[in-house]
């Protein structure tokens, strides 16, 4: 119990249980069970892109330019898709490839040049971002490929309302959950897991004991890349449109979602669990606020203050490990005088 207790998604479980019984109690309508699919369903997107967030926030780094990263591969995506076919495998490998890339090129700048994440990330954003607008000169794409229409309505599970209505699991968020699981795996089963939270606990060490400080920061950025482009194109899923500027701007929302789910801004500490739970948590307070008619100008006052108290909380630990940390220091002997000695 007390090894529960201490753990950080515990108390975030207890507050979503907390948000939902008085979001309930205003509206009956939050606690079914076709709303829980409808909220997984619409924040698979924001989910997906938080597992590579998390990556990232574990080695010690951060990244600015996921969503237009996303944006771009999911934008060069469907135009590959339309002149030349294909199928939603290869929408998806598609996609792959033009994060990866994209992720990676981040990676080597930070570990080649040795600029610090924020601002390397911030460059790589407002570059990719202004060649998309400038090639794509902003337009949107509304035709898509009518296989992304087939693949959107699948349902891994099905259900039906007392009108008949069907509802139930969709194959984002089975995707979503799949991406998970295997995430977590990495993280916990594999020597490449161990390694990226030995670089985000302390480069120096780790690269004494022989990790690849350089092969890790690529991997984690090129990983951000493949997660971001996967959460493109189930962006497009959702909306059956792409818009050069409908994702970047959503940044702080995923990166508040992570923290929020335990994950340190100052590295080595996260979870996935933790991370979905972050997600959830954002995904009913905004839900919670549309059925109680909040106005939604609170749902970013909301996440505003959670990246405030992440932030302030990370420096507080550092600042008292620092505090705690000193150098015991003997105080030298007197010199020793010889009897009879001037």
């Amino acid at each position: 119990m007390k090894r529960l207790l201490a753990r950080h998604e515990t108390y975030i479980f207890g507050i979503i249980v907390v948000f939902s019984i008085i979001i309930t109690a205003i509206n009956p309508n939050f606690l079914t069970l076709e709303n829980a699919f409808d909220i997984l369903k619409s924040n698979a997107f924001t989910g997906i892109m938080a597992i590579g967030v998390l990556f990232v926030l574990i080695s010690g780094g951060i990244d600015i330019s996921f969503a237009a990263t996303a944006t771009i591969a999911e934008y060069l995506t469907v135009l590959i898709c339309l002149r030349v076919g294909g199928s939603m495998l290869f929408a998806f490998f598609s996609a792959l490839v033009i994060g990866i890339i994209l992720g990676a090129v981040n990676g080597y700048l930070i570990d080649r040049f040795a600029v610090p994440p924020i601002i390397t990330t911030i460059a790589t954003m407002n570059l990719y971002y202004g060649l998309l607008i400038v090639f794509s000169k902003g337009r949107w794409i509304y035709a898509l490929p009518q296989y992304f229409r087939t693949f959107a309505d699948i349902r891994v599970i099905t259900l039906y309302t007392a009108e008949g209505l069907p509802y139930g699991l969709s194959i984002v968020t089975a995707l979503w959950f799949v991406l998970m699981v295997l995430s977590a795996g990495l993280l916990f089963y594999t020597r490449l897991g161990r390694s990226i939270y030995a670089v985000g606990g302390d480069a120096i060490s780790a690269k004494r004991v022989g990790v690849s400080v350089k092969m890790v920061r690529i991997f984690v950025y090129a990983f951000m890349g493949a997660m971001a482009s996967v959460a493109g194109i189930v962006q497009a899923l959702l909306v059956q449109a792409v818009a050069p500027n409908s994702i970047v701007g959503k940044e702080l929302n995923v990166i508040a979602a992570v923290v929020l789910g335990g994950a340190s801004l100052a590295g080595g500490v996260g979870t996935v669990s933790g991370m979905f739970l972050g997600v959830m948590l954002l995904a009913i307070v905004q839900n919670g606020m549309t059925l109680m008619r909040v106005p939604a100008v609170w749902y970013d006052v909301f996440v505003g203050l959670v990246i405030l108290f992440s932030v302030g909380s990370s420096s507080w630990k550092v600042k008292k490990e620092k505090v705690g940390t000193f150098i015991d220091i003997e105080p030298l002997s007197p010199p020793m005088v010889q009897e009879g000695g001037r």
